[in-house]
């Protein structure tokens, strides 16, 4: 192939440039795109990205799922009444609607389409059927990367996870495996690199999870329990529950109630928390509005 024509071979002799031979197999190919980085042919973000396309191409479906028993479902024979306060707080944007069971999703409803029923008489008139898309079933063992392509391709943002049995397992979005490349995509719910806790109403707190109990408890005038072992919000989670929780979940600690906005494998991002009244600070930012807790929150199932 014409030199100006590979593009791919010259990206390539590139990165290569002054080894001794160009990689073999996807570890020393790894090990180039490292080595590049550090001579800052590429910079640190391309290199993360990098690794994570190398890295979506092993990954399974099942590796990143929200799983059954954290999705957030809408029925099929619910009236407009019941469907709302769900979709208004959890702060998706997609649902899966049920019949009957949780193994049986009829289909996909968008919270914008919900838009419409901003009347009583609109409310009275709801009919589901109207409003449902259709759901798109994919294995459990689908690759990270082809199930993008589909995303892509059929303009779909979320898919029903199905095991070899059929049932229903998760859920998985378009989010989902796009942060497995570029990482965690910043929302609403992130804090501000130089801002461990904020407050987002009267009794409500955004706080990240290395932030450390010392610091929560000087913030909030509590007495959650320092030392053994544990010197984060995110540790003493972990200790209460006793493993990695899922986007969602949640757990109550000293009066303190803790739910998971953002976590992955390996960690606990960003946490909702609910706070008793007789701890509240004083001084502190109050949030715009008559200081009453806005119908948000962020627990896994629907996609944001």
């Amino acid at each position: 192939m014409p030199k100006d024509l590979n593009t791919t071979g010259r990206w390539l002799r590139r990165l290569t440039h002054g080894l001794a031979a160009e990689p073999q197999d996807r570890k020393a190919l790894v090990d180039v795109l490292r080595e590049a980085a550090d001579r800052d042919v590429i910079d640190s973000d391309a290199l993360t990205m990098l690794e994570g396309v190398l890295e979506v191409a092993d990954l399974q479906v099942r590796d990143i799922m929200v799983p059954r028993a954290q999705m957030v479902f809408v029925r099929r024979d619910e009236p407009a009444a019941r469907i709302l306060p769900v979709v208004v707080e959890s702060g998706h944007s997609r649902f899966p609607v049920m019949d009957e069971d949780r193994d049986d999703i009829v289909g996909i409803l968008l919270a914008k389409d919900l838009l419409r029923l901003t009347t009583t008489q609109a409310r009275e008139r709801f009919d589901i059927r109207e409003y449902m898309r259709p759901a798109v079933f994919v294995p459990e063992s689908k690759r990270l990367n082809v199930l993008l392509r589909e995303f892509r391709r059929n303009r779909n943002h979320m898919a029903i996870v199905v095991d070899e049995y059929g049932g229903v397992s998760g859920l998985c979005t378009i989010e989902d495996v796009i942060e497995q490349i570029v990482g965690e995509i910043d929302d609403e719910f992130d804090v501000e690199d130089d801002q461990n806790i904020r407050r987002d109403a009267e009794a409500q707190f955004t706080v990240r999870g290395v932030t450390r109990i010392e610091e929560f408890n000087q913030y909030f005038g509590a007495q959650l329990p320092e030392g053994q072992g544990v010197d984060t919000i995110a540790g003493l989670l972990l200790r209460q529950l006793g493993r990695l929780p899922r986007r969602g979940e949640s757990a109550r600690i000293d009066g303190f109630e803790f739910r998971v906005l953002r976590a992955d494998r390996r960690r606990i991002d960003t946490l909702r928390v609910l706070a008793p009244h007789d701890v509240l600070p004083a001084s502190d930012e109050r949030p715009p509005g008559d200081g009453h807790p806005p119908g948000d929150g962020r627990p896994a199932g629907g996609t944001s």
